[in-house]
């Protein structure tokens, strides 16, 4: 192994999986991206030897791997707005930004939720894994809305299991571009990493993961029309991936669509606008976040366009 800082860390593989990155990222709670950086630099072996991150993990197989310290991963606590919309002994709703990134990744180890979620609930630091505390789902960095945290280790483990068994109801709040026809339907479509553009997703029919989206029109302007969907399940991007799959790309959406600019908008117009689950101390929340303001401004604008033109 590579020689180096970090800490050794050594076991013996209890089920099989097919992928050394995915399976080395799940037992540690590090990210991927920085597990298939250390696989890269030699500082993974399996059974002895370096292997490919995409290498097949068997049961038994002896895994030995020098991750970061704790002292090369302090996420420090920062004194950040935080604007909460509910809270118990276990969980934290907050309304999140656009233009904000949920957990560090990368070189920003800074002006992230949970960097403000360390200051105002310092219990936090010692719930998931360093850089991910609290972390119960995501929200991509220029979308703005309704993000849940936990507080506790009973509220992590019990909100991840909420998620996993899609009992956790979500609603978005989107611009897209062109009309969507029907105007209420579900897009049932795969959603996996991009077999060319790895940075992207796409709807993969072959190897990617089952992904439902429920939607229904709510406006229709020239040009665009405003929707009300609901992520049946949770998949990377599926909102944007989805409606750009199907002709109808998220205004504004600069990976799926045609990017900043269009309509005067600086970000996707994507908004993640209500949630409701059961708090782990038994109590059913619901809770909704208005449009922000300058999504709003657009929509007025479109609105006023079209009342005009008519």
């Amino acid at each position: 192994m590579t020689s180096g800082g970090g800490e050794a860390r050594r076991w013996c593989a209890e089920h099989s999986a097919d992928r050394l990155d995915q399976y080395v990222a799940t037992v540690t709670g590090v990210s991927r991206s920085q597990v298939q950086r250390l696989i890269r630099a030699g500082a993974v072996l399996v059974n002895g030897e370096v292997a490919r991150p995409s290498a097949a993990v068997r049961t038994g197989d002896e895994i030995e791997a020098r991750l970061p310290t704790a002292a090369d991963d302090v996420i420090r606590a920062e004194p950040l707005p935080l604007r909460v919309v509910y809270e118990s002994a276990d969980v934290i709703v907050v309304d999140k930004p656009a233009g904000i990134l949920v957990h560090p990744a990368g070189n920003v180890r800074s002006g992230t939720l949970v960097n403000a979620i360390l200051y105002h609930y310092p219990e936090v630091a010692t719930v998931g894994p360093v850089g991910r505390q609290g972390v119960v789902h995501r929200l991509d960095k220029d979308t703005s809305g309704l993000l849940i945290f936990a507080r506790s280790s009973n509220g992590l483990r019990l909100m991840q299991e909420q998620f996993r068994k899609h009992e956790v109801a979500k609603t978005y709040l989107a611009l897209l571009v062109g009309e969507l026809n029907p105007a209420a339907g579900v897009i049932d479509a795969p959603v996996g990493r991009h077999p060319f553009e790895r940075q992207r997703m796409a709807v993969v029919r072959q190897s990617g993961r089952p992904a439902r989206t429920q939607y229904r029109v709510l406006e229709v302007f020239p040009g665009y029309c405003y929707v009300q969907a609901h992520p049946l399940t949770g998949r990377t991007h599926q909102l944007r991936v989805h409606f750009a799959a199907v002709g109808h790309p998220v205004a504004g959406d600069p990976v799926y669509g045609d990017g900043r600019g269009e309509l005067g908008l600086k970000r996707q117009f994507l908004h993640a606008h209500a949630l409701q689950f059961r708090d782990p101390g038994g109590a059913m929340v619901a809770v909704q976040s208005p449009l922000p303001e300058d999504l709003s401004e657009v929509l007025s604008s479109l609105r006023s366009s079209s009342a005009g033109a008519g």
